[in-house]
């Protein structure tokens, strides 16, 4: 039950919202082109809401949990666009953990500004959830680091200005050894970038080659080798994210539009009744999790990912099953109850189990870190 103080901020959130989200942009699927999303991530940023999580110190709102599911449900409820968070909830909260003063004073700014866009650059062909067998390399060069490499899968890598990647500087007895974290200005010779389309029909993930980009030393976070303690405690950050409800709950709008569009039946019932108890569930779950990691006590992220993911998997199969015939249509329809998204959502998320951590992975984590379980050797 909320708080007099929370139910205050989500009206407050919820007015905001309803007058200031520009009406071409709600309720879209795809996420908007720069040109047009951008604007609206400098006016949500301007309100002071980019970045609820990060400490008040480096420009956030020091956000509690449930204020922070409450933008969350609000912003859904109003159809607010989606919006590049590599920078918000990957990179900026590394920065501020990790990062030098001058890391920090260059970067975090224009985070929240919303003049920089970032990229991940984790995944390589050969290396996507078993990323210690990343082979991109970096060689040191007097106060440079020389990179030559190929990275996939990097969301909106086309549109990036910055990227976040792990390269390898030495070869160590442990794979995890001689991985090196730094940061690359995309705009440095030798970058070339190419769209992947997919089955959606967007255009969300790229593909960035590196021939011999020249990195100044200056850009690294922690320490030469030492790269893997700063990506595993960024994909600890990155699989909270993930697991928060946000998508979920857009996912249960658009189920809700739809059940309302159509005749009452028992089986829309029970699979509306089921997909609210699944959002709900999902929500006391990264509430458990984003509580504990505030108090900093010790908790593992890895089930919040895969109980996220699998929840809007569910939801929106359930979409599909009580469209019927209409299930293939590809573009939202607008009708008496708002546009209605067959297929858009459906189609996007089946990637949701495989970034962050295939959810198998994830899995793994939980049997052998929190269960204590033997781990499986690996085939020679």
């Amino acid at each position: 039950m909320e708080t007099p103080a929370e139910s205050l901020f989500r009206a407050e959130v919820a007015q905001w919202l309803q007058a200031h989200v520009p009406e071409r942009l709600r309720h879209l699927t795809f996420r908007p082109h720069p040109s047009e999303g951008m604007p609206w991530y400098k006016q949500l940023s301007a309100r002071g809401w980019i970045a609820p999580h990060w400490p008040v110190s480096h420009g956030g709102m020091d956000a509690t949990p449930v204020q922070q599911v409450i933008l969350m449900e609000e912003l859904a409820r109003a159809g607010a666009p989606d919006i590049p968070t590599q920078g918000l909830n990957h990179i900026g909260p590394i920065l501020i953990e990790c990062g030098t003063p001058a890391q920090r004073a260059r970067h975090l700014p224009a985070i929240l500004a919303g003049n920089v866009i970032w990229c991940q650059g984790y995944s390589e062909p050969g290396a996507g959830s078993d990323l210690a067998s990343l082979r991109t390399r970096a060689v040191i060069e007097g106060d440079s680091l020389v990179i030559s490499g190929h990275k996939i899968w990097t969301t909106w890598g086309h549109h990036a200005h910055w990227m976040f990647s792990l390269v390898r500087t030495s070869d160590g007895e442990a794979r995890q050894h001689g991985i090196t974290f730094v940061l690359i200005d995309l705009k440095s010779p030798g970058i070339s970038r190419r769209p992947i389309r997919t089955i959606a029909g967007d255009d969300e993930f790229c593909e960035v080659f590196l021939d011999d980009v020249r990195v100044p030393v200056t850009n690294v976070v922690g320490e030469i080798d030492g790269g893997w303690k700063v990506a595993t405690a960024l994909l600890s950050e990155e699989r909270l994210r993930i697991g928060s409800p946000a998508l979920a709950l857009k996912a249960l709008l658009r189920l809700r539009r739809l059940a309302a569009s159509l005749p009452q039946s028992s089986r829309t019932d029970e699979l509306l009744a089921h997909a609210e108890i699944e959002t709900e569930t999902l929500i006391a779950s990264f509430l458990n999790v984003a509580e504990a990691e505030q108090a900093k006590t010790a908790t593992d992220s890895s089930y919040l990912k895969i109980l996220a993911t699998e929840t809007v998997l569910n939801i929106l199969d359930a979409l599909q099953e009580i469209a019927g015939e209409d299930a293939p249509i590809r573009d939202a329809t607008l009708t008496p109850h708002g546009y209605l998204d067959y297929s858009e959502m459906f189609l996007q998320s089946r990637r949701l189990p495989i970034y962050g951590g295939t959810n198998e992975v994830q899995r793994n984590i939980i049997a052998t870190k929190v269960l204590g379980m033997p781990a499986t050797r690996r085939r020679q």
